[in-house]
């Protein structure tokens, strides 16, 4: 780049991370996401770097936060209320081991403290004599907002110190840096709560913390479920003050203070960038958002020796995971058709990266969910995606807009067949009720060999796309009626490929009829719903013959769901389906052999989610509803325990945020000794 191009591009990126500084610390409305952010200024950085004379007081390198916001009085912080310089992978710790050992070779055997660098709203707590008289945001590192009124109706803040009467006498001066946040499963129970009041939900808890902290009217501040852990000593004016970042921590416990019980010390750098990697994938295990961790000299007189680098010291370094969450452009909203005609929306992206993967596309879930977040093509938006979970769009980013952004408007026909399509009142999702829709035809076959229905081994989707072109294959029926030589003749098809396939279609035969009813592909019918039709009806006949009073005295199916089965037996392209069937000795019989054993899961609802060691998830299924119990798909008051695994997801989060026990595969099986 010419020094010229270099000169632009240094202004023009102070000029927007000041702007980003500004809605970040003053109005609580940022438009990038804190990954966004960090590139931005590592890219300053880098030009600062090979230009150290372009460098000004000014510049966001040299100064942390923004300015203040008018409507609050100003309060001079004792110390500067600095941030941290980032690290993004091991490498870059040790390079910064190195960097600060060549100024003190002490670091080379010093210890380290690991904190987790939570994503809340920085403050800034001041006691004298014990007593707390005041409480600041950072603001611009110098110079921050009073919240003293605010901070007083967050529980967790102590308004007097020692809180109990056995701890160590306060020193005569004391002032403290911590951070306030909400745990996830109070975030969620908030947001469930005014999603009933019919009240504007939030898209995430720091956001919603800081919004909440920095209110004129704290009783607004008092009914959100803030809490704060703290980590710092600013200023301190007594006896024995703590000689290191653990004594710190420990000295502020005694006191009555939270501190993060997470934090550890660790006597080299290799084995602080292994506890930072491990934290990477353990930090879903805290009740609490984080975005990384931190590491501190232990020893705080070496620490502060060290000094600064504009306005980053030294003695610690901030250790970024990888993204969860960016903002990118919509560039278009798309619409897919299910294997049950059902549309589905996704977001076609500016292509982005989160967590190292290139994102293009993400679910917008449905059309409701389009209305009720208000999100347009052109919109800037905030995407999600944590571990292999599929990315979504959590909302879009409002102040970002230009007036060129597009409302969306949902197809009033099918993308694939050009059929109107259906809504039924009170459901969400908007149907193509074309059974011969191309779409819907592969997807339904797809699911009707899947390994939860009928498990024909061999026909992946691929192939099934491959039989319709074919024209071998119309509907799922069609599947035991292939002709072997026709299959030798197609690309790919050995004559050992299609004995297998041959052979794995005839012993899907013997498979038993609730996995049947679920192959169907009947709309609302999933496996257990499938399970008691075919212990209430036993076969496939009597199933057809069935009438909307005969299927909703079965516990579990409602006016929708029986009327989504009458529809399904009463289409010609399905009776045909089921004569074809028939025919090919398709027709399996539920047998009522007696129940032995005891059923201590009687009566009792299940969610399984995450991934057991130990069973799989057909199996965990299996072995619950053997013991009487059903499995459902989704958290509701009505549930009994939630079965979590490794990675267990949102549905863990809701568990605990309605009080409903969480159990791994272990406690289950205990729970089906002692029940």
């Amino acid at each position: 780049m010419k020094e010229q191009e270099s000169l632009d591009r240094l202004q023009e990126l102070r000029a927007v991370i000041h702007e980003h500084n500004y809605r970040y610390h003053v109005l609580d409305a940022p438009v990038i996401s804190d990954y966004e952010y960090d590139q931005l200024l590592l890219e300053l950085r880098k030009i600062e770097a090979e230009h150290p004379e372009w460098v000004t007081p000014d510049s966001p390198t040299q100064r942390a936060g923004a300015e203040i916001a008018e409507r609050f009085v100003k309060v001079q912080h004792p110390a500067p209320i600095l941030s941290l310089a980032n690290a993004f992978s091991g490498a870059d710790l040790v390079a910064w081991r190195d960097r600060i050992a060549r100024l003190d070779e002490r670091v080379l055997t010093c210890d380290y403290v690991l904190e987790p660098k939570l994503d809340g709203l920085t403050v800034v707590l001041h006691y004298a004599d014990g007593l707390f008289v005041r409480g600041a945001t950072r603001g611009n590192g110098e110079v921050g907002e009073d919240i003293t009124t605010n901070l007083k109706t967050v529980t967790s803040v102590p308004l007097r110190i020692p809180t109990r009467k056995d701890g160590p006498r306060p020193p005569k001066r004391l002032v403290v840096r911590g951070e306030v946040f909400i745990n996830r499963e109070d975030f969620l129970a908030l947001n469930a709560r005014l999603s009933e009041g019919g009240e504007r939900t939030y898209q995430n808890a720091r956001n919603t913390a800081a919004g909440s902290l920095r209110q004129l009217d704290a009783s607004i501040t008092a009914s959100r479920p803030l809490r704060i852990l703290n980590y710092a000593i600013v200023d301190f004016q007594g006896q024995d003050a703590p000689a290191s970042q653990r004594e710190t921590l420990e000295y502020l416990a005694r006191l009555g203070f939270a501190v993060p019980a997470e934090a550890a010390v660790y006597k080299t750098i290799e084995e602080v960038v292994a506890a930072c990697e491990a934290w990477v994938d353990r930090r879903k295990t805290l009740p609490f958002e984080i975005d990384g961790m931190v590491v501190k000299i232990n020893p705080l007189q070496l620490a502060a020796s060290l000094g600064f680098v504009g306005k980053d010291p030294r003695g610690a370094i901030a250790f970024k995971f990888p993204a969860q969450e960016v903002t990118t452009k919509l560039n278009d909203i798309v619409v897919n058709v299910g294997r049950t005609g059902v549309l589905t929306p996704n977001a076609v992206l500016e292509p982005v990266e989160i967590g190292g993967v290139i994102v293009r596309q993400a679910t917008l879930h449905n059309f409701d969910y389009i209305a009720e977040k208000d999100i347009r093509v052109g919109d800037r938006v905030l995407i999600k995606r944590a571990g292999e979970v599929i990315p979504y769009v959590i909302g879009p980013v409002a102040d970002a807009r230009t007036g060129s952004e597009v409302a969306y408007v949902p197809p009033s026909v099918c993308p694939e067949c050009g059929e109107p399509v259906s809504h039924v009142e009170g459901e969400v999702a908007w149907y193509c009720v074309n059974p011969a829709c191309p779409e819907q035809r592969v997807r339904n076959i797809e699911h009707f060999v899947s390994r939860a229905t009928l498990d024909i081994v061999g026909l992946g989707i691929k192939i099934v796309e491959q039989l319709v072109r074919a024209k071998m294959v119309e509907d799922a029926a069609d599947l035991y009626a292939l002709d072997r030589a026709r299959l030798l003749g197609l690309e790919g098809f050995a004559e050992k490929k299609v004995d297998n396939l041959l052979a794995s279609i005839e012993a899907s035969k013997f498979r038993p009829l609730a996995r049947l009813i679920f192959a169907l592909g009947i709309r609302g019918v999933g496996e257990v719903v499938s399970a008691d039709l075919a212990g209430a009806f036993g076969n496939l006949d009597a199933l057809a013959s069935a009438n909307q009073e005969d299927l909703e005295r079965i516990e579990g199916i409602g006016p929708n769901i029986a009327e989504a089965i009458l529809d399904w037996f009463s289409h010609p392209a399905n009776k045909k389906v089921l004569r074809k069937l028939k025919a090919a000795g398709m027709w399996p019989v539920q047998t009522q052999d007696a129940v032995s054993g005891r059923q201590p899961f009687a009566g009792k609802n299940f969610v399984v989610t995450g991934t057991l060691s130990s069973f799989s998830r057909e199996g965990v299924k299996e072995y619950i509803q053997a013991l009487g119990g059903k499995v459902v798909g989704s958290v509701s008051k009505n549930i009994s325990y939630v079965v979590a695994g490794e990675n267990p997801g949102s549905k863990l989060d809701k568990a605990r945020a309605l009080g409903i026990p969480v159990i791994d595969e272990d406690g289950l099986r205990q729970l089906a000794e002692t029940l």
